[in-house]
């Protein structure tokens, strides 16, 4: 069985104490390979290579960073095929998905920060007659990134390619469940030629590898992804530090419905928003609120599109939906829609596990895989835990809405404010609406439409600080002021 190994000072290494962890297959639930349970004295060795490397990498010229960085992106290419199956295999979802989306979004993250390192400017500001200000913006020195499961490569490399574009050293940190695109990355690097210590990755588990990079007082910014109660013990753990902090968090997204929306395309694109990846997407609508003139009609046609998805081996190539991440998460969610039975709702498709129904495909080589029907619910009070909590699966509720004040009310009335989006043709009720919603972000009559200049990130309980475009590459540096009189 292959053991993956960590990456540290530009070589494959095994962790200090030779403990590994197992690594299963959702799809299958078999373990498939062994990562490292690796502990602080892995990252201490990281840290003294990212420390050893930041004088030299901050000061290699913006051009030679360029052309390092645009060498891992055509790495990453030319092995798209590994990374594919190694994605899938890893986070159970559909090897077209992984294809389509996750892997070229990594290829993008590393282009466009390699090249927009070779625009970044800083700021001056003139006093007439008396002196110039102007910005410099330095690398801080080693940073810790850490990222999640439900993007792997995706938001690994969101992270890493702008802190390394600006000068930094990186001990980052993959996720223990979906370890496997991160060490393909490790090797990818090496064949780059990406100079020793300026990437470091180390495999384990949150409590042993995430908290002893918090907590390290050379490690100098924390760039993390992950769910809100992670995010808090970050924050009391590095507040006190004075590091730099981005926490991208939890979400409970509003999809809200207006009866004069682009019906047909509306349904489509919701049903995505709400499903795509097993509904594992930090972005995904959970809460999908529908005007009442337009409730039942829009409530019949989404059900018969949702009962129409296929959930199958990640492998075939007209599987909807793969499984779920694991074995405790599809518990956990299981629990959530036992949950919304109790509070009064009604399960208009889905709720169960899908071994019951699924195709031979699933019955032979899935049978022991994590997968859960789409499932979709009405009837519950909007304030209810089911509205309120995140699920992070494949389960929405639906609920009907009269006014305008009405539906802002039951979208903001969450802790979270990460994403949302507002399907209508009417122009001035898209901006009005747009405004008063309580998220980072609001998509009018689209859903995950991204462009990596803009800034990205959530408010309230989903996060502070924001990634995507000059925010993360100004994230991961320190601002000074230079002033000089006339």
């Amino acid at each position: 069985m292959q053991k993956l190994q960590n990456y540290i000072n530009g070589d494959l290494i095994a962790p200090k104490a030779q403990q590994y962890l197992d690594n299963y297959e959702p799809a299958t639930g078999e373990v498939y390979s062994l990562i490292p349970d690796s502990d602080s004295e892995d990252v201490q060795l990281a840290v003294d290579a990212a420390k050893a490397a930041f004088p030299t990498w901050s000061n290699t010229p913006l051009e030679e960073r360029m052309l390092i960085m645009m060498r891992i992106a055509d790495g990453i290419e030319k092995r798209m095929d590994e990374f594919v199956a190694a994605e899938s295999k890893d986070n159970g979802k559909p090897l077209k998905l992984a294809r389509a989306v996750d892997i070229p979004r990594a290829v993008s993250n590393f282009r466009f920060y390699a090249s927009a390192l070779q625009h970044f400017a800083s700021e001056s500001h003139a006093m007439p007659g008396v002196g110039i200000n102007y910005t410099l913006r330095q690398a801080i020195g080693v940073v810790g990134c850490i990222s999640p499961w439900n993007l792997p490569i995706y938001l690994f490399s969101w992270k890493i390619a702008p802190a390394l574009a600006m000068g930094n050293t990186v001990v980052a940190k993959p996720s223990e469940v979906t370890p496997y695109t991160a060490y393909l990355l490790s090797e990818v690097c090496i064949e780059a030629g990406l100079p020793k210590g300026v990437l470091n990755i180390v495999h384990g588990l949150g409590g042993k590898v995430g908290q002893a990079i918090v907590e390290h007082p050379e490690i100098k910014a924390i760039s993390f992804t992950g769910g809100t109660e992670t995010g808090k013990r970050i924050a009391a753990t590095a507040a006190p530090m004075f590091k730099k902090l981005s926490l991208e968090l939890g979400g409970k997204n509003p999809t809200v419905v207006f009866a004069d929306c682009d019906f047909e395309e509306t349904v489509k694109q919701v049903v995505t928003a709400s499903f795509a990846n097993q509904g594992e997407i930090c972005l995904c609508g959970s809460r999908i609120f529908i005007e009442r003139p337009l409730y039942d009609k829009f409530k019949e046609a989404f059900v018969e599109r949702v009962k129409a998805l296929k959930v199958g081996d990640p492998n075939d190539a007209d599987s909807n939906l793969g499984a779920v991440v694991s074995k405790q998460h599809k518990e956990k969610i299981l629990s959530y829609i036992q949950l919304a039975k109790e509070e009064g709702g009604t399960v208009l498709c889905g709720g169960v596990e899908t071994q019951d129904f699924a195709s031979d495909n699933l019955n032979t080589r899935c049978k022991n895989g994590y997968f859960i029907q789409p499932t979709v619910i009405e009837g519950l009070h909007y304030n209810c835990r089911t509205n309120q909590e995140e699920i992070f699966g494949p389960v929405v509720t639906l609920t009907p809405f009269d006014t305008e004040e009405e539906v802002l009310m039951m979208a903001n009335s969450v802790k979270y404010g990460l994403a949302s989006s507002v399907w209508t043709n009417d122009l001035k009720r898209a901006h009005r609406v747009a405004e008063k919603i309580e998220a980072g972000i609001v998509w009018i009559n689209c859903w995950l439409l991204r462009d990596l200049r803009t800034p990205f990130g959530g408010v309230k309980a989903s996060g502070v600080g924001r990634e995507g475009g000059w925010e993360a590459l100004r994230f991961f540096t320190e601002a000074k002021n230079v002033c000089i009189k006339q």
